[in-house]
């Protein structure tokens, strides 16, 4: 089985006929990756602790903390609360991270019939959501009541969308059809 990056490198080939490209540097290729939960006013701290923890063993590298960019006094949020947890992977990480994605997680989704093709924007990314992060082999051993979801963006260098779905699928995620 190839890896998403050697899979990439040979896109051009396989794009070319389809979208007419006359270039290398005409083929879509993969950015980055941006992973981000929303924990609200979780005021336990062992809880966002463990969100934290579980989110840095399943991307591979530390998540930063977000704060509220503004007062809402009808959610109790204030400017500066932390409210959840960002990660973005490039290079190495972000490839190993799609293997694991596509190869592993997906498959192990309860009832997963593939990615919406309403998920890619009119900019070339594509941003979808796990409900459950215990479908990530780091996260095996996890109790029920401490399942959290989060979400994926995939950003690409393409700017239509049929050719970010094209470069995706070569890519091995699973569109529904």
């Amino acid at each position: 089985m190839k890896s998403v990056k050697e899979i990439q490198k040979e896109s051009f080939k396989a794009l070319k006929e389809q979208f007419g490209y006359k270039n290398v540097m005409q083929s879509p290729k993969l950015v980055k990756v941006v992973i981000s939960t929303g924990t609200g006013k979780i005021s336990d701290k062992k809880r966002k602790e463990f969100i934290a923890g579980r989110l840095t063993k399943i991307t591979g590298q530390k998540v930063a903390l977000r704060a509220a960019k503004k007062s809402i006094a009808s959610f109790k949020v204030r400017q500066g609360d932390s409210i959840g947890f960002q990660a973005t992977l490039r290079g190495e990480r972000m490839f190993a991270f799609l293997d694991k994605l596509i190869h592993v997680a997906l498959p192990r989704t309860k009832d997963f019939r593939g990615l919406k093709n309403t998920s890619i924007d009119e900019m070339g990314n594509v941003t979808f959501g796990i409900k459950e992060h215990s479908i990530f082999p780091e996260c095996a051993d996890e109790d029920i009541k401490d399942v959290f979801s989060f979400a994926f963006t995939v950003v690409t260098t393409s700017k239509k969308k049929d050719q970010t779905k094209a470069f995706l699928e070569l890519l091995g995620f699973p569109f529904a059809k």
